[in-house]
């Protein structure tokens, strides 16, 4: 599937075909201790997956655009969900080197399936810590027993993407809620079995605190009163169906209450959230290369004045090709540095400005490398690889939708202001 581009990381770490395209003799390996022996094995069964379960068919989900249910019931079994269950409640609790590999992984295929991915792992990450201590118990076996899978419901119509929140939660005498409001953007909640859903508590609002009435609560999805419009029509990351779901009068119980007033939210959940659109953009620029690396060697005719016979052995090919794969190596390297970073932190939270600054510079590393290696495959393969039916344009469509998430000339910004005079940023929704 992949090419040789990058082989020394495999024969180092050999799990799969992907891994081929990660790194090889452009990257140094991880060192022995870089993943555990489960990570491993569990990756291996997610390369197995990805290549004959779901790259078939990540065309035809594309054009679909909705919820990729197959291509989720295909990774369940391949302990993919459970990663981010604590060892202390039953599970592997694998730590952020797996999580950011696994949606570079997927992305390589299918960018859609690794933002559902990628919103399950932080979800369970994040509510670990700040859920009530009954709910740690009984949303591992949720994960583990039930192969649950978490979608999230945050973002709403506002007038800037920190508008105050609408959407209620209204206490309820037993202890629990009720919902009512509108999201947007809700990515994996059309497929998923609970629905991570945030909302303002009215009773404990203060006007000098604006997040200190937020509250969330685990819906399962066919909850009566929940509705997924199943509007999301997109330019890309279309399988991930991140359209509208609307909570009228949801009756929420206290067994899924999610939060505790105070506890959220983490000072590195935004710093996360970051890190992974990294590394599942540099994983979009990867498989793009490969996908175009294959075309010229089978399919490309070479331009008459290289003076060749196959269009693989067109020097200024091969020397454009050489450069995207450069860009590429580097946003991997930076990327999985801030593994390492994140998973300190949670242990032992300290400089939060030296982990924030790391991350801005792998989304702003992975940013470029991805946009141009998606933009400019054309240019290697040649006309013949504008066919629509090869679908060559998925790569650049899905970059450029999830590049957008938010501005990353604001990365630029803040690495900027650091440099020229020490700030560091402040903890906020997106920085």
């Amino acid at each position: 599937m992949m090419t040789a581009l990058f082989e020394l990381l495999a024969e180092q770490n050999p799990t799969g075909a992907n891994l081929k395209a990660l790194a090889g003799k452009l990257i140094p390996p991880p060192g022995p201790d870089a993943l555990e022996p489960e990570a491993l094995a569990v990756l291996a069964r997610l390369e197995a997956v990805l290549e004959r379960d779901i790259k078939p068919s990540v065309a035809d989900i594309d054009a679909l655009g909705r919820y990729p249910d197959a291509a989720l019931a295909c990774l369940k079994p391949t302990g993919l969900f459970h990663a981010a269950v604590p060892k202390a409640l039953g599970g592997p609790g694998l730590g952020h080197r797996f999580s950011l590999e696994a949606q570079l992984r997927i992305a390589t295929v299918d960018s859609s399936v690794a933002q559902l991915f990628k919103v399950h792992d932080e979800l369970l990450r994040e509510i670990f810590c700040y859920c009530p201590d009954f709910q740690r118990e009984r949303l591992a076996q949720l994960v583990l027993q039930h192969d649950a899978v978490i979608g999230l419901a945050v973002a709403e119509a506002g007038k800037t993407a920190e508008s105050p929140m609408r959407t209620t939660l209204t206490p309820t005498a037993d202890g629990g809620f009720i919902c009512s409001g509108e999201k947007i953007y809700t990515t994996g909640a059309a497929g998923a079995d609970h629905i991570a859903t945030w909302g303002i508590d009215p009773s404990r609002t203060d006007p000098d605190n604006p997040i200190a009435g937020m509250q969330l609560v685990l819906i399962p999805r066919g909850t009566p009163g929940v509705r997924i419009h199943r509007d999301w029509d997109v330019l890309g990351q279309r399988a991930t169906d991140s359209g509208t779901t609307s909570f009228d009068s949801v009756q929420c119980p206290p067994e899924w209450v999610a939060s505790v007033p105070g506890r959220a939210p983490l000072l590195q959940s935004s710093l996360r959230y970051q890190a992974g659109f990294a590394a599942i953009l540099t994983g979009i620029g990867i498989g793009a290369l490969t996908a175009a690396s294959d075309f010229v060697r089978t399919r490309s005719r070479p331009w008459p004045a290289a003076g060749v016979e196959h269009a693989a052995e067109d020097r200024m090919v091969q020397r454009q090709a050489g450069e995207l794969g450069a860009d590429l190596a580097a946003a991997y390297c930076a990327v999985m540095a801030t593994a390492s970073l994140l998973d300190a932190f949670e242990h032992t939270p300290a400089d939060r400005g030296a982990l924030a600054l790391p991350i801005s510079v792998a989304k702003s590393v992975a940013h470029r490398a991805s946009l141009r290696a998606c933009s400019e495959i054309h240019g290697l393969m040649g006309t013949r690889s504008v066919s629509r039916r090869l679908d060559f344009d998925r790569w650049w469509r899905n970059a450029r939708t999830l590049s957008l998430h938010d501005p990353v000339e604001y990365k630029h910004l803040e690495l900027g202001r650091h440099l020229l005079t020490g700030w560091d940023p402040e903890p906020g929704v997106y920085q």
